[in-house]
């Protein structure tokens, strides 16, 4: 398994991958404009020139662009929904200028209405996407842990977005450990795993898996709420995590750690305690 983080763009893309060597990433992920807002600054020519250019040489691969956090494909909001997936097609032009072939995008929550209704809106939303988005860049959809009106906890959910998509071979899925174990999804123990492994294969089919954020859970299993930790601090453990990154069905993948981050030692610590686990 290749181990990566989250890496910070401030000071523009030229510094990604130098700060992504420093923390020893083999794999990384980061956002193409602030998260938490809609607008977006033109892409500097030079600045992705250099980036593509360090990229080449970086060894770091594959990488995965992480969509804005106001993205909502599920809302029944007309407004919200076109703003969605403005914003989704946006990154995805982005992707591309900077030779990146995966976006990742949470599935939606659904607010002030049935999640099969959401559902039904999550795919038409990605539809939309995907008629105007570059066919070079695929469309992770990530899993949630439910917290409040979120879809996208169980894999029936993302089964039947996918169902509904009609360039079905442009989208893949993104499988998030906290998630998957705040959700009720068991990896503490090798049965648990590979029980919960065995469901999404037999649901959504391992074939469309093509990353796994890497998180402990601060919070129980089964909880609903979303609090990421540290490996091997949180609920699912070390020994949850050395069945994770040594499973058959899971060691070929990119494993991005979304751990909390108050300085460069947190990362190291992390990717100290990943590694240790490799058998």
């Amino acid at each position: 398994m290749r181990f990566g983080f989250h890496i910070s763009i401030a000071g523009g893309f030229a510094r990604v991958c130098g700060r992504a060597r420093e923390v020893g990433c083999q794999t990384m992920q980061f956002f193409t404009r602030s998260p938490r807002g809609w607008k977006s600054t033109p892409l500097d020519k030079d600045d992705v020139e250099r980036f593509r250019a360090d990229l080449k040489v970086s060894g770091i691969s594959p990488v995965f662009v992480h969509a804005s956090y106001l993205v909502n494909l599920a809302t029944a909001d007309r407004t919200l929904a076109d703003r969605s997936v403005d914003s989704v097609v946006t990154d995805m032009e982005r992707c591309r200028c900077l030779g990146v072939n995966y976006l990742i995008v949470h599935v939606g929550r659904a607010v002030a209405a049935s999640q099969a209704e959401a559902l039904v809106r999550v795919a038409g939303n990605i539809n939309r996407v995907l008629k105007q988005a570059p066919d070079t860049v695929v469309l992770l959809l990530e899993n949630t842990a439910g917290m409040g009106s979120e879809v996208g906890y169980c894999f029936e959910h993302i089964r039947d977005i996918i169902e509904q998509i009609g360039k079905k071979d442009r989208v893949g899925v993104v499988l998030d450990t906290a998630h998957l174990f705040e959700a009720g999804h068991e990896l503490r123990t090798k049965q648990g795993l590979d029980d919960t492994l065995r469901c999404f294969d037999a649901t959504v089919g391992l074939g469309r898996l093509h990353l796994l954020h890497l998180n402990d859970s601060k919070t129980d299993f089964g909880s609903r709420v979303d609090r990421h930790w540290h490996i091997g601090k949180g609920k699912i453990g070390l020994e949850g995590f050395q069945g994770i990154v040594n499973h058959p069905l899971l060691r070929h993948l990119p494993g991005i750690m979304e751990t909390p981050r108050k300085s460069l030692e947190d990362d190291l610590r992390n990717l100290k305690t990943i590694k240790g686990l490799v058998n």
